[in-house]
């Protein structure tokens, strides 16, 4: 049981640190214009979704043909869905903030 929930968490920790904004540790800050700014940031995450989705999919095939284990098809499909959980909450928050500054009074 200890084995599984260490596994989960390494998951969970391999999923977050994927999703890492580059420059967020420091240098440059989100959201400014030109190279590491807003627009190369969403591409970055939506891409790496992408690339989790992928890897989600390869090992459920891998587990159909019985290549790859239901631990290795259980991890990946966790950390897409994690993936796609943070893609959707990015999306909610532009779609919100997007339209709070279209109700603003001219």
């Amino acid at each position: 049981m200890d084995a599984k929930f260490a596994s989960a968490a390494a998951a969970y920790a391999n999923a977050a640190r994927g999703l890492k904004v580059p420059g967020a540790a420091g240098g440059d800050t989100a959201g400014t214009s030109g190279a590491g700014g807003f627009a190369d940031m969403v591409q970055d995450v939506v891409g790496r979704t992408v690339d989790s989705s992928r890897a989600s999919e390869r090992a459920s095939l891998g587990a159909i043909s019985g290549t790859a284990s239901l631990h290795e098809v259980v991890t990946s499909v966790s950390a897409a869905e994690v993936s796609l959980q943070t893609v959707v909450a990015i999306r909610d928050r532009v779609i919100g903030a997007y339209q709070e500054i279209m109700r603003m009074p001219i």
